[in-house]
């Protein structure tokens, strides 16, 4: 038999019915999974076991070990399939001479260098990504540069509820909701004194905020 490549890049989906094989490439981690071929060692190790329930005894006995036998050694069976599930699947990579690495022609492959992409990256797919990533930046400079602030008024304190009914502010300087002020007050409107936060009464003359 001849040789078998893909060795290190491949998962072995095959059961004892049949044989099936996903190679990956070792860039992008795309799968490329090979046709399914029948077992017929497997198939007939089925066939036995589902009779050896029915019927019991050695024919029971027999299914199972052909079962075990088949899974415990992969055998010659094993070794074509995956031989022929690479010929199946090889023309999908190309291995880069720099690295070593099997990668997928179609998304890993830099023809033009004859590399993979991460020996030598393809020049307009980094362009085009750098171009995005400065357009980006410049916007936001741009956009940093900008007042975005006009009509808001940014010293007032800012009330985020109601001190009266709750309800969630909208800006301004009363509620939507009830009417009440949201600016809080810092002076006694009777006398004019200072009022200490939140405080419900004026402390020099009894007033009620």
């Amino acid at each position: 038999m001849g040789r078998i490549e893909f060795t290190d890049n491949y998962q072995d989906l095959s059961t004892d019915n049949g044989y099936q094989f996903k190679f990956f490439c070792e860039c992008c981690g795309n799968g490329y999974m090979s046709s399914w071929k029948a077992n017929t060692l497997g198939v007939a190790g089925g066939v036995l076991r589902g009779a050896g329930h029915l019927l019991g005894g050695v024919l029971g006995r027999a299914g199972s070990s052909a079962y075990d036998i088949q899974h415990a050694i992969g055998g010659p069976g094993h070794d074509s399939a995956l031989k022929e599930a690479v010929e199946e699947i090889k023309p999908c990579f190309i291995q880069c001479k720099r690295c070593g690495k099997w990668v997928c022609q179609e998304i890993c492959w830099n023809k033009e260098r004859a590399l993979c992409k991460n020996c030598a990256p393809i020049l307009q797919r980094e362009l085009a990504a750098k171009q995005a990533e400065i357009t980006v930046e410049q916007a936001e400079q741009k956009l940093r540069a900008q007042d975005l602030t006009e009509g808001i008024n940014l010293t007032a304190q800012a009330a985020v509820l109601c001190p009266e009914c709750g309800a969630e502010a909208q800006g301004g300087k009363f509620c939507p909701e009830c009417g009440a002020s949201l600016i809080p007050k810092t002076e006694c409107p009777k006398c004019g004194a200072k009022l200490a936060k939140g405080a419900k009464f004026c402390a020099e003359c009894g007033n009620k905020m």
